[in-house]
């Protein structure tokens, strides 16, 4: 069950997208966090239980590719479901990403029926 959230973007607008996607399909009652980085991310992570990390893919100091090998390295953290979204439309890449973790990657502009999709059965 997915009770905390953080969303990593390096654009404010996309975060609130997000989060608003996420509640329209049924989180609204979970705990979001925010970060508008990978390295920003890792430091909310290793201080607050999270069960869903959303990352971008393109972002400066630490990018959601770097991000999510860092998550699933991590004996602490490995266990966080990530979710990629991207505007980054490479099927290689994209291929790479799942086979290094992540539990989905969905393109932008997306809707929310995009996220339940992958999410619903991980809602509990």
């Amino acid at each position: 069950m997915i009770k905390s959230i953080l969303v990593v973007d390096d654009s404010e607008t996309a975060r609130m997208f997000i989060r608003r996607c996420l509640e329209v399909i049924g989180f609204n009652e979970a705990e979001f966090h925010e970060a508008g980085d990978g390295q920003a991310a890792l430091s909310i992570l290793e201080n607050t239980p999270t069960d869903l990390v959303v990352t971008d893919l393109t972002m400066p100091i630490m990018g959601g590719e770097e991000l999510l090998s860092s998550i699933k390295s991590n004996s602490n953290l490995k266990n966080s479901l990530v979710l990629v979204v991207t505007s980054a439309g490479n099927k290689a890449r994209e291929n790479a990403l799942l086979e290094n973790g992540a539990l989905a990657v969905i393109s932008k502009p997306f809707a929310p029926a995009a996220l339940y999709t992958v999410l619903q059965p991980h809602m509990g």
